[in-house]
């Protein structure tokens, strides 16, 4: 279905031809149609699919068809990372470039003055995170009074634990009679559950398989020891002359320390984080997209939403404690219909993650050896650390909370040191 058979305005559909496009993804087709309408929305489909233009689009019509003599804050666009806010700002510019409509990104790491500034000459739509929009309530900066459509991007991470408690705060500043929009590409029924209580007779849209990946994404697993892990990234890296990689890790860290090791090997590489200053942040990724930088080693702020031109090769240093993360990061490739290879690197310790992530996937991925990085099976298998901000992320599931038994964990005779599931072979 092409984009002019959707009900676009002129201005509209001079944008989206500006950016290259001319036919809808399937979640615009299935989420553009009730939006204009003013239902409220939950959609959920696969990373790279088009989701932010959406609700992007619609969202900016709604707009242009019932403008006020005065401008104020009408739409909230509420997004868990800085990154993305600045990229969904982006978005929301570039198909609103013909209309006479005003948007300002709001987060923190930078001054908050210049977006006092903008707020008193007036916007239609504010892109924030939700700790720097409390700040501007708290300061009395920002009147939302008056929203009209509120929506959640990365949904799921939204009505999790970590920002849970500010979303409510904010929904209590918001009018009740509101569009509420929530798209992502995860939902677990537990954030189904918390979803419910807000929204009213939703559209529910789902244009693949919940927690599924894109078709056009290679995965594999690398079994190796932990100690050998750096070494034999550094070797895929080099030997398969890839230009463009970006590497997850758990921790802050080892992001930094990974980052040092593998530019101290020869291939040139940043660290992004949630310690990094703003500033640090977007040089570490404008190298990234322009080529600057080969290897981009994140933690997962950049897991979420980002999106990264033509970019080949996502590697899973160390796999993620919650198994939604692990689509959320390799879907940072094969983008916009491209392919894309996602690698992950897979010690004895991470074969419990690594089997939630095949149950959640419902497939098992194939297990490819590296001659010369061999396992050792005499090395046993140690407890990972989850860290205060993971055990946020898993706080929405049921259980969590509850007082753990002391002692040391059981362990499972016989499977400990198994690679289990899929074809495990030498390359």
């Amino acid at each position: 279905m092409l984009f002019n058979q959707l009900g676009l305005s002129a201005e509209l559909l001079r944008a989206i031809e500006k950016q290259g496009y001319s036919e809808a993804t399937p979640i615009q087709r299935e989420a553009i149609p009730p939006i204009l309408e003013g239902r409220d929305v939950l959609a959920c489909a696969q990373t790279g699919t088009g989701k932010t233009a959406g609700f992007t689009l619609p969202l900016l019509q709604r707009l242009q068809q019932n403008k006020p003599a005065r401008r104020f804050v009408r739409a909230l666009i509420l997004v868990p990372t800085r990154e993305l806010a600045a990229q969904v700002s982006e978005s929301v510019r570039n198909y609103g470039c013909h209309l006479p409509i005003r948007s300002l990104q709001i987060y923190g790491g930078v001054s908050i003055r210049p977006q006092i500034s903008q707020l008193r000459e007036g916007v239609d739509i504010v892109v924030a995170t939700p700790g720097r929009l409390l700040d501007h309530v708290q300061q009395k900066t920002i009147d939302l009074s008056k929203v009209e459509v509120l929506v959640l991007d990365e949904a799921d991470r939204m009505l999790d634990m970590g920002f849970i408690r500010d979303i409510r705060k904010i929904i209590e500043l918001v009018p009740a009679k509101r569009q509420n929009l929530l798209f992502s590409a995860t939902f677990s029924k537990e954030i189904r559950g918390l979803a419910a209580n807000f929204l009213n007779a939703p559209a529910e849209i789902q244009v693949a398989a919940n927690n599924t990946t894109a078709d056009r994404v290679s995965q594999v697993v690398h079994p190796v020891d932990k100690g050998r892990k750096r070494e034999l990234l550094s070797e895929l890296i080099g030997k398969g002359n890839w230009r463009q990689v970006l590497v997850f890790t758990r921790t802050k860290h080892l992001a930094n320390r990974l980052a040092t090791q593998l530019s101290d090997d020869g291939l040139k590489a940043a660290a992004i984080h949630g310690n990094k200053s703003q500033g640090a942040r977007t040089k570490a990724l404008k190298d990234f997209k322009e080529g600057n930088v080969r290897i981009l080693v994140a933690t997962d702020i950049a897991a979420r939403g980002l999106d990264i031109d033509r970019l080949p090769h996502v590697v899973n240093f160390e796999l993620p404690h919650v198994s939604e993360d692990y689509v959320h990061r390799i879907g940072r490739t094969a983008r916009a219909g491209l392919d894309g290879h996602a690698i992950s690197l897979v010690c004895v310790d991470e074969l419990k993650l690594l089997r939630d992530i095949e149950n959640l996937l419902n497939r098992d991925i194939d297990k490819v050896i590296i001659p010369g990085y061999e396992p050792d099976p005499r090395i046993k298998a140690e407890p990972i650390n989850k860290g205060r901000g993971q055990q946020r992320s898993n706080a929405h599931r049921p259980g969590a909370g509850k007082k753990k038994r002391s002692g040391a964990p059981k362990q499972r005779s016989g499977k400990r040191h198994r690679y289990s599931g899929g074809n495990t072979r030498t390359a």
